[in-house]
């Protein structure tokens, strides 16, 4: 059975839990990503709407722009696989032990958990209210 790394994303940045998880699942290790609409994208939060808002209006109708999805959990899973090699064949099969939840299942609850949030001293915004807005 593979080792289970399980993170809890809340009040963690969304590019240190998705390189984090990318490295992780590359190694082998399944990877179970909780939380993931208390991650934080840091920036300005105007400036981060507005890119988002736009890329996803790039996207609609012909489809030739970025898909970007309205659910925090895929909007990771698509994070990290960004940080994958996910036209190779390990990095498919990376894609595939990771596995991103909203909230913490009842069945990871008592499990312990990686915690990878540190004090920010930039602006952030939560990604639950970026989706809610874009």
């Amino acid at each position: 059975m593979r080792e289970k790394i399980i993170i809890d994303a809340a009040n963690s940045v969304l590019g240190r839990v998705a390189s984090f998880a990318a490295k992780q699942a590359l190694l082998g290790k399944e990877v179970i990503v909780v939380n993931c609409k208390d991650i934080l994208i840091t920036g300005n939060p105007k400036t981060t709407i507005s890119e988002f808002s736009q890329a996803r209006r790039r996207g609609r109708g012909s489809q030739k722009g970025p898909i970007i999805p309205k659910v925090a959990f895929k909007f990771t899973k698509r994070v990290i696989r960004g940080m994958l090699p996910h036209f190779q064949t390990r990095g498919k099969d990376a894609l595939k032990r990771i596995i991103c939840y909203d909230n913490s299942p009842e069945e990871y609850q008592k499990e312990k958990k990686i915690s990878l949030s540190k004090e920010l001293k930039t602006k952030s915004i939560k990604l639950s209210e970026l989706i809610k807005i874009i």
